[in-house]
Order: structure tokens, then C-alpha cells, then sequence
């Protein structure tokens, strides 16, 4: 515990201030730290003005306690601050205020979190009859909301994931997540394979995890054991019957809570889906509608995906998602000009034209309803 310095402590201080000796020679004398010493003095007026009378006085004082609040020491500080609070001005005005016209006086200076621990300190009877509030009407500080509980039991947490993952090298390993229709009456679960970015397209009956469980198991069911090594989801309550998924042999993980980067094979795969399955509209998702309409083609690239892999048109890859003829027909989808050799040239919805001379980033999003 921390010892206090006493009264005999304080007059030793005084006299070897009187003898011009340095902290650390007094610190000595009265067997303390030098920067005790050092503290002392500058806090009770220096080595000119330090008194060890007026010193212990002051020290008793500070230890006191209930000690008065910020804003009522001074009257005409608190007479100040009452009245700009009824006039609705803010503890920031008011703070701010108060160090321009009282500035030249210590006493009167406060801060708005002192004003703040003011109002919440007085009744609420007392406030309604001064006629005092704060302009966001609260009287008492509410604190951090306390942590919801988890959704899911026993989740484990990418962390724990086979460190083959990260590299994309071993297929067979998928994220997951759901897309929510018009409303949140409907929704898909897509499924995108890492190395790939192959894309499944579930169709869901309902939201509750037993729906989105049995659902995914029939999804992957037919799928080689070799390609079924892990599932990486979010933390939706949809997924608490994830053991039952486990169980399959398809392990599933989960990404951190508000960490969609964790997913980012999903979320970009979701957001192309989006063009095809508005959030403004349903999803249509029932197993006697799904899938909406076939393609219309599986020539003509739509998508090219920027990043680490170069976009592959292939009828099996996922950059080829084709809207159904009712939802694309106002889009004007580009066609292929005559002469044009390299399968990887994009093309614009707009106009038809070929982007190869734009930046690749600004031609793969240069799509326009």
C-alpha cells in the first residue's frame, strides 16, 4: 500500500529546500523515491513558495471525500451553467463558453464531462423544478450495452481451420452465407468453393437453421468426398444446427463477428448474384421455381472477376451466371464485335464496346441497368 507523506515528512522537505539541497538528497533524508520529492513541491507551489503547513492542509483537503463537484465550487460559475442549460445550450457550449468570459479564474474553469457528471449527479426532481435538462433529454449515463449472448453453441471459429485453406491450392474447401429477398420472406444460400470460386445456388423453403441445415446437406450430398473439406459461414443464427452439417463430414467454421473480409470469396460471389436476385425483389426461391429460367447462353462472357485468378468463361464456372431472359432483356448485354479474337476481352453492357484499352478495375465494373 501506498504510504502518504506525514507532516514530519513535509517540514524535513521544507528545510532542505531552505538548504538549496537537491530532490534526491532529500528523498534520503526522509527515505521516499526522488520523484515524491519532486511531485510535492511542484504541487504546493515550488521551491520558492513550498510551506509544509499549508502543504498538509491542502493534502488533507484533496483526500477528502465527498469532494464538491466541478461545477458547484464556484456560484457564479454554477449560476452560469444553470442558466445556458435552460436555455438548451450543450455541456460543449457551455464548456467553451465558460473559458472565454471567466477565463482569467481557475476556480471557474470546467469541463463539459464535469457538467455532464453534474446533471447526472442531481435528482430528477431537482432538474424538473430548475428547469434543467440536457438537450438530448437524459438524466442518468447509460452504460455499454452489455455483450449479446452467442447464437450459436460451440462454434468453432476459422482459427481452427486447416492451414491448407488459406493457400487455395486443396479445393474442397466453401463459404457460405445466405441472400435475402424482398422483405425477408425469401432466401438462397449460395455456397462458392475457395479454389475455384465454383457457385451452388440453394434453394430455401424458409430461414430457421433446421431448413438452411437440411438444405445445404442435400445441396452437398452428391458432391465427391474429396471436394466436401470444410464450410466457413457466418455467425447467423441460421447455422445453429451446424453439428448436424459436422456430422455429414463437412466440417464448418465460422468467420469472427463483423468480419465479412474472413468470407471474401463469398461476399464477392453474393454480390454479383445480387444483380440477378434484387434485394427490391423475391427470390423466388422454392424448390418448383428454382431455378427461375435457364441461360440464355453459355458463349458470351458476362463478368470478369478482378483479382489473383484471370476470369475463365467456362459453362462450369461461376463468372458465368446469366440473368433469365425476363430480368436481362432491358439490360442490353453487350455482343461480340465481328473480328474480335482474345475470349478474355470485355465487353460493356452499355454499348457493346470493347473495354480493353480501360483499366481492368474500371472495365470489370462498367455495367450499367
Amino acid at each position: 500500500m501506498r504510504r502518504m507523506l506525514t507532516l514530519a515528512d513535509r517540514e524535513e522537505i521544507s528545510r532542505g529546500l531552505a538548504e538549496s539541497l537537491e530532490f534526491k538528497d532529500i528523498a534520503v533524508r526522509i527515505g521516499r523515491d526522488a520523484s515524491v520529492v519532486s511531485r510535492e513541491v511542484a504541487r504546493h507551489g515550488g521551491r520558492g513558495r513550498y510551506r509544509a503547513v499549508e502543504a498538509e492542509r491542502a493534502a488533507g483537503a484533496a483526500r477528502s471525500r465527498p469532494k464538491p463537484m466541478a461545477v458547484a465550487r464556484c456560484p457564479r460559475l454554477l449560476a452560469r451553467v444553470i442558466e445556458w442549460l435552460r436555455r438548451g445550450w450543450s455541456p460543449a457550449s457551455i464548456a467553451g463558453r465558460v473559458a472565454c468570459d471567466l477565463g482569467g479564474r481557475d476556480a471557474c474553469r470546467v469541463s463539459h464531462e464535469a457538467i455532464y457528471q453534474w446533471v447526472y449527479a442531481q435528482p430528477v426532481a431537482t432538474l424538473r423544478r430548475e428547469l434543467v435538462a440536457l438537450r438530448s433529454g437524459r438524466t442518468e449515463r447509460r452504460g455499454p450495452r452489455p455483450a449479446p449472448a452467442p447464437r450459436i453453441r460451440e462454434p468453432r471459429y476459422l482459427d481452427e481451420r486447416p492451414a491448407e485453406v488459406e493457400g487455395r491450392a486443396v479445393p474442397g474447401h466453401w463459404e457460405g452465407d445466405l441472400i435475402i429477398g424482398k422483405g425477408g420472406k425469401t432466401a438462397v444460400a449460395s455456397l462458392v468453393e475457395r479454389t475455384s470460386r465454383f457457385l451452388i445456388l440453394v434453394p430455401l423453403t424458409g430461414r430457421d437453421s433446421l431448413t438452411v441445415s437440411e438444405a445445404i446437406i442435400a445441396a452437398v450430398d452428391l458432391l465427391p468426398v474429396l471436394i466436401k473439406r470444410s464450410l466457413t459461414w457466418d455467425c447467423g443464427s441460421e447455422m445453429a444446427l451446424h453439428k448436424d452439417i459436422t456430422a455429414t463430414g463437412l466440417p464448418v467454421y465460422f468467420a469472427h463477428p463483423h468480419s465479412p473480409w474472413e468470407r471474401g470469396s463469398n461476399e464477392n460471389l453474393n454480390r454479383i448474384v445480387r444483380e440477378f436476385l434484387p434485394k427490391a425483389s423475391p427470390s423466388r426461391a422454392t424448390p418448383a421455381t428454382w431455378p427461375p429460367s435457364p441461360p440464355r447462353s453459355t458463349t458470351d462472357p458476362v463478368r470478369s472477376m478482378p483479382g489473383r485468378n484471370r476470369a475463365k468463361y467456362s459453362p462450369y464456372s461461376s463468372n458465368q451466371m446469366l440473368p433469365p431472359p425476363e430480368l436481362a432483356a432491358p439490360c442490353g448485354l453487350g455482343t461480340r464485335r465481328q473480328g474480335a479474337s482474345n475470349p478474355h476481352t470485355r465487353w460493356s453492357r452499355a454499348s457493346g464496346r470493347s473495354c480493353r484499352s480501360m483499366p481492368r478495375r474500371v472495365a470489370a465494373y462498367r455495367f450499367r441497368r
